[in-house]
């Protein structure tokens, strides 16, 4: 079944090693829009400050003719806007004109650096400084001067076409937004030596979105069509014109002071205790396009604490990585793509903790990430301390060779050793392939990929391998997709999360998304359905859950309203204890179906609430699930948002409720400075936990941040009165300078 087509799928992937790979700086088609860049006379000067009034400027043709995504796909854009381009040796200017006819509507909430813009109007625009259709550059603005970025992935089965953006990428550049008469305009400055380039290169892939939000529309420069897009670099026009562009020396040092405070009573260690300490990221650029970054005494003072969650599953929940010197370049270590997070076999936040779960000491790192030629290259090296615990020492290497103008064959290597006398080093080694095109049946988006992995060799109990293949059709109105994986009992990634093992998964889904001409508020409905078919390795069934989506109806201004029936049925394999003393038997099979109605109203109201019931069924009982979540913006830079997630399980074992709620209140008094609380306490641990994290952004690259973290336990009293006692506090500051060279 899965391993006859898997092989072939893998042979093939194996022979395309060997095809040569097709140039990527092509001339642009004729129907491929282009936009001159500029280059700034000698002792031409611009200022960022938001307002186009440089001589420079006067004389530069602007990119225009912006066409709806939505809401009425391949209409002119209601508003105008203009984006012109100037550039030096060193840096690449921006100034946008973004008219409006109503500019005392124009929408600016956000200010802080690298926060969603769903509440404000916003301009974003892509850069691929390669030219290969593949990655590339997001950055996004918005009224207030608030500025994000991230790196833009190849696009996968999952993202509707699109390219995916990794917002945790934080680059140094300059941006000023200001208010006019006529609507609000723009500069940015984005200094060279912050991309990857291919410094032979006279032209680079480029596009601009423009988002109205009090309108909800979507308006781009190219790519308009639903299955293309912003972040879609292969549907990209061209800004041409550059020559003699330099990074510099490409090396940038970034040395770092941390200082904290910090007592544990209600775990044992009730005295203050303090440290300080330095450290340095350096990062080289070896070519234009192959950046080495090393890490000395490597401290994460500043990462934000991770969202609460009840889990009343049987298996681990996944949390994301948000420490930034996994975070950057971590693009380049993706591992078979279209398998999304069932097969992970390299997760960066096992780097930092033993088998145990307990923190390590991060003594240092290197990692080199890129393009040699026709291949991306990722390689990571750590090594961690410990206080009373050995060390460890990571090691990761990932290459993919470009194929055609959007696939890829790659290799994957990882190994975990332990510095303790006797412990064995453990392996995991794959192959994947990716091939894609957005040609199928002249402008379809097709996509197909396998994956093969062994983490333990023959010796394994059941095997110790992970395999798979997908297809993939994401287009408009109709999505499609295939995927069947296998991972065997045995398999165990050294460095990789893995939820469930020793089974066999088949994954059919259909989507349904048409447009609605004409109606005064729906915009669109969504139909689908998500088949989850789940079986050991002997073929017996162990899951059954088919997620239909009944209807979803989208509103013009952005709201969403749902209704979801899941019948499912599964086969226990093992004891489940679900809550304390409630265990549901190992050999138990259950029937059930579950029902959802879920609504969201629109971000861009002051108050937004998205209120959620599940219930029906579950296991040998009933559930009933509840969530609300309410967003209030009072005025611009101020925020709180409130979520509560209530469970009532009554089941023939025992009933229990769990309930968690999360409480963030951010105030952004600029776009340089920021402070966000967050609070958050559930029912299962007994536990409060409180974060406020500040930061002053003295200029991009230079940051100071102040993080207090406070912990409490829920006790009971003899008197059975409820109080809080506190199990841990830190506060900890970190300031961080960037040298250029």
């Amino acid at each position: 079944m899965i391993i006859p087509t898997f092989g072939a799928v893998l042979l093939l992937a194996i022979a395309l090693l060997f095809v040569p790979s097709p140039a990527s700086a092509q001339p642009p088609a004729a129907d491929v829009r282009t936009v001159a860049a500029e280059r700034l006379a000698p002792g031409e000067a611009v200022r960022i400050d938001g307002i186009r009034d440089e001589p420079a400027w006067q004389r530069v043709a602007p990119a225009t003719g912006f066409l709806q995504r939505e809401p009425v796909n391949g209409a002119p854009a209601s508003e105008r806007t203009d984006v012109r381009l100037l550039y030096d040796d060193h840096r690449l200017l921006l100034a946008i004109d973004l008219h409006d006819s109503a500019p005392d509507a124009v929408l600016s909430n956000q200010m802080q650096r690298d926060e969603e813009f769903d509440t404000d109007d916003s301009f974003a625009w892509s850069i691929d400084t390669f030219l290969d259709g593949r990655t590339g550059y997001y950055f996004e603005i918005n009224p207030a001067g608030a500025m994000a970025d991230g790196l833009i992935l190849s696009p996968g089965s999952g993202n509707g076409g699109d390219g995916s953006v990794n917002r945790s990428w934080d680059g140094i550049w300059i941006a000023r937004a200001r208010r006019t008469g006529t609507g609000w305009a723009a500069e940015v400055e984005i200094p060279f030596r912050t991309l990857n380039f291919d410094p032979a290169l006279t032209q680079w892939g480029v596009n601009f979105r423009r988002t109205v939000r009090r309108k909800n529309e979507e308006s781009i420069w190219t790519g308009h069509a639903l299955n293309q897009g912003l972040t879609r670099m292969v549907n990209a026009g061209r800004v041409v014109g550059f020559r003699g562009l330099s990074q510099g020396l490409g090396l940038d040092l970034v040395p770092y002071g941390v200082a904290n405070v910090s007592s544990a009573p209600g775990r044992g260690r009730p005295d203050p205790t303090g440290g300080r300490g330095a450290g340095l990221d350096a990062f080289y650029n070896i070519t234009p396009a192959l950046r080495l970054n090393f890490s000395l005494n490597t401290d994460f003072a500043e990462t934000e604490v991770d969202e609460r969650r009840v889990n009343l599953t049987r298996f681990p929940l996944f949390f994301p990585e948000k420490r930034a010197f996994f975070l950057e370049g971590s693009s380049y270590f993706d591992f078979g793509r279209g398998s999304g997070d069932a097969v992970m076999p390299f997760f960066s936040r096992r780097i930092g903790r033993d088998d145990r779960g307990e923190p390590q000491r991060i003594d240092a790192g290197a990692k080199l990430t890129g393009r040699a030629g026709a291949f991306d290259v990722g390689l990571l090296q750590v090594r961690t301390g410990g206080d009373d615990r050995v060390g460890e020492d990571f090691s990761v290497l990932r290459v993919r060779r470009r194929l055609f103008q959007q696939s890829y064959v790659g290799a994957l290597y990882t190994r975990r050793s332990s510095r303790a006398p006797g412990d064995v080093d453990r392996h995991t080694v794959g192959l994947d392939v990716g091939l894609q095109t957005s040609t199928f049946r002249g402008d379809k988006n097709l996509d197909v990929n396998a994956f093969f992995l062994d983490t333990g060799g023959p010796d394994a109990p059941g095997g110790g391998a992970g395999f798979g293949a997908s297809v993939a059709y994401p287009n408009d109105p109709w999505t499609a997709s295939f995927s069947a994986l296998e991972l065997q009992a045995g398999y165990s990634p050294a460095l990789g999360f893995v939820e469930r093992r020793g089974f066999r998964r088949f994954n059919p889904e259909l989507e349904w998304a048409p447009r609605v001409a004409d109606h005064p508020w729906i915009r669109g409905l969504e139909l689908s359905l998500d088949w989850d078919v789940q079986n050991d390795t002997r073929n017996r069934a162990l899951t059954r859950e088919m997620e239909l989506t009944v209807l979803q109806v989208n509103a013009h201004d952005g709201g969403r309203y749902q209704f979801v029936v899941t019948p499912q049925y599964e086969r226990l394999e093992e004891d489940f204890e679900i809550s304390d003393g409630v265990v549901l038997p190992a050999g138990a099979e259950y029937r059930f179906t579950r029902y959802q109605i879920e609504a969201e109203t629109s971000d861009s109201r002051p108050v937004s609430i998205a209120p959620q019931v599940t219930w029906g069924e579950f296991f040998s009982g009933r559930r009933r699930d509840y969530a609300l979540q309410i967003g209030v913006r009072p005025r611009r830079g101020v925020s709180f948002a409130v979520e509560a997630e209530r469970s009532v399980l009554d089941l023939a074992e025992g009933s229990f409720t769990a309930d968690v709620v999360r409480l963030a209140a951010n105030t952004q008094f600029s776009p340089w400075i920021s402070l966000a609380n967050n609070v958050q306490y559930d029912t299962v641990s007994g536990e409060l936990g409180w974060q406020a994290r500040f930061r002053w952004i003295r200029r991009p690259g230079n940051d100071l941040f102040v993080v207090y973290t406070h912990n409490w336990r829920e006790l009971m009293t003899p008197g059975q009165r409820r109080r809080l006692s506190t199990l841990d506090n830190r506060l900890a500051t970190k300031l961080v300078y960037t040298l250029r060279f």
